[in-house]
């Protein structure tokens, strides 16, 4: 009987010892069987998944078992590099409870057949990869899912109504995807959610979900960027464990609720950049746990409430709404608070007298106000102050004493106010300065030599002050400075001979002082140096010929000094858009770049400047003259030699067989095969064909016999003959070879005696400016088109530049030259005919005038050089790229006077991220200031912003000023294909 229990045991204990073994067998061929078929690993981080390794698979990189039962509870592999689809297979390990994927290459979509495969995992994450598509469906019961966090992918649609039944979910994320649905009010059944994460989503226009405070146990709202409206709902007085409630960056409106008042757990209260209006609620003197609160850009009227005051607040941000009156006593003895930013209201009286007397203050900002008095004496008395804002209000007094030991200053702006009196001379000298602007107060005094300490600045702005002495040496230690404005004060003596070294100079502006001496001749070191303006002094001497070889410089301004001698000719190799030496004692002969009209504003006041022919200027004194004699013996010469040439030409055409009167034959090149002739050509060129005219000539469309529609553009008459001729026909036949997929099709041209023709693959949508401008009216295109669009015609210019042989400048981009086909796909047309009309005909008026290109496309330089190259095209494909995210012609009558679309673009872009133009440190979001820029017409989705910022950052590079600095069309392309955006990883 005892042998019997004895063999029953071991039988027992052999089972369970075989079972285990057996399924640690399969967990390991399942996990072989997908890392072998199913997955890349380019990092080989995956090399030790070995199955004869000991204690495998527990001890296999990214895999984690039970420590008591040895079987695989979990598979984890952020940030390993890993490519493939997803890997539900992995799902099939009955004892798996957590697969995070997050951080890699995975892409494809999903299905919800294997999305059911991992029902009974407890976490799931995905983040950071390349999935598409909708997100599944969870047929399956995921009764223990915890945890789901998919952000940063590219999944679309509707977020699913079956994850509305996850019962254990705690923490959802579903951010930075193209999710377009709405959001949905059945997130509120998620009630044991602790982290919901919506944000940066194209979702439609929604609300909150009413119920939202149904979710009791919520300690993070993150739903920024996700196209809410409407107002806040009343519900979230409910939301009893919320820690950060952040819904900034919407279109939320109404008023904010005074049930605000009631999350008394909140620690931050995030909602900048949405629409709402009215007065703050005064209901804040519960929330003792709130340490920010940003209600910034937003319509808020009213002033700050005395229960929002009295918190102890590390962070207040009210900036840019309507909040008026003055600033309470009560934040200034807050002694918690570092970041205090009120910039951009109507806040009037003085600043309480005691802020920074007891908080460590990093950044204080109340410009942009009605604010007057002095300054609060001891704003650092903690020596943390880093950012200082004062700008645009009234401030009177002088800077006080303490503030020349704030040595932990960074950034200072108190630009446009009253201050008076001296400096203290420890403002001057802190070694952290990057930035410092004091422009148009009443500054006295002279610069110290102790700004040589600021080695760290790279811009120094103080002009409209009374700064009087001489400029210190101490300024050439500024090894970094790279704008220097002194401008509009009393400074005098001479310029530092040192000033020339200061290699990182962009902009030296000394204008409207009393500096007197030379202009110094060494500037060999001005490398990067853009502008210099001395105008308005006192120097004498004579202009240096070394300015002429400073590679970059484009705006020179010597206007209003006693210089003397002649304009020298070095200046010639400069690109110069501004050009003035007006009001100096200059002489003789004005260098011939420089003799035309676009430069006369800047040559006069020079009573003994002359030129040929640029009036008012005086003529200069001719050579003397050939004699009269001299004259008559070349002029019978000519007689005779004209005489003796038309008789013998009459006499040549009496000898000659009489022609028929029949036209001319045609003179014709075909690029490939084609089924019409010249009379069928002819006889379609009507005014009820015609669909275009333009510079180059008017264009037919022409349905031939055979069905096939062209385009025939019938090009204005030439002047010249023979010579014209042969080189339109050069020029054709280099066209003609062009073949890619972007560029329209030369099919065949010809040559009449009175026209010449060329005839084209026909588009059927006409071209991009026809529907952004025209009767089309720009419906058809939304965002996504105009992108392609985009991509398109830069691979057809970059190939004109780049791929063939010889290179092709076009000379005259614009939308009128990018044509559509019936899908829509650009073919960029005309390139090269620029430059045959304008050989072929010198006097025309219909042609050109010899303007290489179209108004509002030119690039500036063109004004100067009457040159155009690859990076003039470049310069009219970045209006290209403008007009395609405006919607707005070149030249519109909106800009203003004297505007194209750089300068309207710039200026607005400047104005609406006043922040960032200005250089304030702000965390102001660049997608959303692009609003008054982007045509509203294309509606675009809160995901197309990403693209379109990218797109007007490679318009901005294109139409820069300099050609240098603009990208080749091959890098264009680059740019624009180019969706490694960065990602953020960071828990918001």
């Amino acid at each position: 009987m005892e042998h019997t229990k004895l063999q029953f045991l071991l039988l027992i204990q052999l089972f369970l010892f075989i079972i285990p073994a057996s399924c640690l067998n399969r967990d390991i061929a399942i996990l072989l069987r997908v890392k072998t078929g199913q997955l890349g690993d380019p990092n080989g981080l995956l090399s030790d998944w070995n199955a004869s390794a000991p204690n495998a698979p527990c001890n296999w990189t990214g895999i984690t078992c039970d420590r008591k039962t040895h079987k695989v509870v979990s598979i984890e592999f952020t940030s390993f590099g890993i490519s493939g689809h997803f890997p539900a297979d992995f799902c099939r390990i009955s004892t798996l409870q957590k697969l995070n994927l997050g951080d890699n290459s995975f892409g494809d979509s999903i299905s919800s057949d294997s999305w059911s495969l991992c029902s009974h995992l407890h976490f799931l994450n995905l983040s950071l990869n390349f999935f598409v598509g909708k997100l599944p469906e969870f047929i399956a019961k995921f009764d223990n899912l915890t945890v789901l966090d998919v952000n940063s992918n590219n999944f679309s649609g509707d977020i699913p109504a079956s994850l509305g039944r996850l019962p254990r979910l705690q923490e959802l994320d579903i951010a930075n995807n193209l999710l377009n649905g709405s959001v949905p009010e059945f997130l509120s059944n998620l009630t044991e959610l602790t982290r919901l994460v919506i944000a940066q989503n194209p979702f439609k226009p929604s609300p909150l979900p009413s119920s939202i405070g149904r979710l009791g146990k919520l300690r993070i709202l993150y739903a920024r960027f996700a196209n809410l409206i409407g107002n806040i709902p009343d519900s979230i007085k409910d939301l009893k464990s919320i820690q950060n409630f952040d819904v900034a960056i919407n279109n939320l409106t109404g008023k904010i609720p005074e049930s605000i008042g009631e999350l008394k757990t909140v620690e931050q209260i995030e909602l900048f950049q949405n629409k709402f209006s009215g007065e703050l609620p005064n209901t804040f003197s519960g929330l003792v746990s709130l340490f920010r609160f940003d209600a910034s850009q937003n319509n808020l009227t009213g002033k700050i409430p005395d229960s929002l005051a009295r918190l102890p607040l590390v962070s207040l941000n009210l900036n840019d709404n309507n909040l008026e009156g003055e600033i309470p006593e009560s934040l200034a003895l807050n002694p918690n608070l570092t970041q205090f930013k009120l910039f951009n209201n109507k806040f009037s009286g003085t600043l309480p007298q005691d802020f920074g007397m007891s908080s460590d203050l990093d950044e204080f900002d109340v410009s942009g106000n009605n604010l007057e008095g002095s300054l609060p004496p001891n704003l650092c008395s903690r020596k943390k102050l880093r950012i200082l804002n004062l700008f645009d209000n009234r401030f009177s007094g002088s800077v006080p004493e303490s503030y020349g030991e704030c040595n932990s200053l960074t950034y200072v702006r108190i630009y446009n106010n009253q201050f008076s009196g001296e400096l203290p001379t420890g403002f001057w000298s802190f070694a952290g300065y990057t930035f410092l602007e004091l422009r148009n107060n009443n500054f006295q005094g002279s610069i110290p030599a102790s700004i040589s300490n600021a080695r760290g600045l790279t811009e120094i702005l103080i002009s409209g002050n009374k700064f009087s002495e001489e400029l210190p040496a101490g300024l050439c230690n500024l090894e970094e400075i790279v704008i220097m404005d002194i401008s509009k004060n009393q400074l005098s003596g001479d310029l530092p001979s040192c000033i020339t070294k200061m290699k990182t100079l962009q902009k030296l502006d000394l204008s409207e002082n009393r500096i007197t001496g030379q202009i110094p001749k060494l500037v060999s070191s001005w490398t990067d140096l853009t502008e210099l303006n001395l105008a308005n002094n006192q120097l004498t001497g004579e202009i240096p010929g070394e300015l002429g070889t400073l590679p970059v410089l484009t705006y020179l301004d010597l206007a209003g000094n006693s210089l003397s001698g002649e304009i020298p000719s070095e200046l010639s190799n400069l690109k110069l858009n501004k050009f003035n030496v007006s009001n100096n004692r200059l002489e003789g002969k004005v260098p011939l770049v420089f003799d035309n009209d676009f430069f006369i504003s800047g040559l006069q006041g020079n009573p003994d400047l002359c030129s040929p022919d640029l009036k008012p200027l005086p003529q200069c004194p001719r050579p003397k003259s050939i004699s009269l004699y001299l004259v008559c013996i070349l002029s019978a010469l000519s007689v005779i030699l004209v005489g003796s040439l038309v008789w013998v030409l009459i006499k040549a055409k009496k000898l000659l067989p009489i022609r028929s009167k029949r036209k001319s034959a045609w003179r014709i090149t075909a690029f490939q095969r084609v089924g019409f002739t010249e009379g069928d050509l002819l006889a379609s060129l009507t005014n009820e064909n015609l669909i275009g005219a333009g510079g180059s000539g008017r264009v037919y469309r022409v349905k031939l016999k055979n069905g096939q529609m062209v385009a025939v553009k019938k090009l204005w008459e030439a002047k010249r003959e023979r010579e014209s001729e042969e080189v339109f026909r050069s020029e054709v036949e280099t066209l003609g070879r062009v073949r890619h997929g972007n560029i329209v099709k030369l099919l065949y041209s010809g040559i009449g005696d009175h026209f010449r023709i060329l005839v084209y693959e026909y588009m059927e949508n006409g071209s991009l400016g026809d529907v952004l401008h025209g009767e089309k009216g720009g419906i058809l295109l939304d965002w996504p088109r105009r992108f392609g669009i985009a991509v398109g015609a830069a691979q057809g210019l970059a190939y004109l530049h780049h791929d063939s042989v010889p290179a092709i400048v076009h000379r005259d981009v614009k939308s009128n030259n990018i044509l559509l086909d019936e899908d829509f796909r650009p073919k960029v047309a005309d390139f090269g005919l620029a430059k045959v009309m304008q050989q072929d005909s010198e006097e025309s008026d219909q042609v050109m005038s010899h303007i290489a290109g179209s108004y509002g496309y030119i690039a500036p330089e063109y004004a100067y050089t009457l040159k155009i190259n690859e990076k003039s095209d470049v310069y009219s494909f970045g209006v290209v790229l403008l007009e395609l995210i405006t919607g707005k012609r070149p030249n519109d009558s909106s800009f203003g006077e004297n505007k194209d679309m750089v300068k309207w673009v710039l200026e607005v872009a400047i104005s609406s991220k006043k922040d960032e133009g200005s250089g304030r440190v702000t965390g102001s979001n660049s997608i959303l200031d692009l609003n008054q820029l982007v045509d509203q017409r294309m509606n675009p989705s809160a995901s197309n912003y990403a693209e379109i910022k990218k797109v007007f950052d490679v318009a901005l590079l294109c139409t820069s000023s300099l050609p240098i600095n603009r990208p080749s069309m091959r890098r264009v392309v680059e740019l624009l294909k180019d969706n490694s955006v960065a990602r953020s990883k960071s828990i918001r």
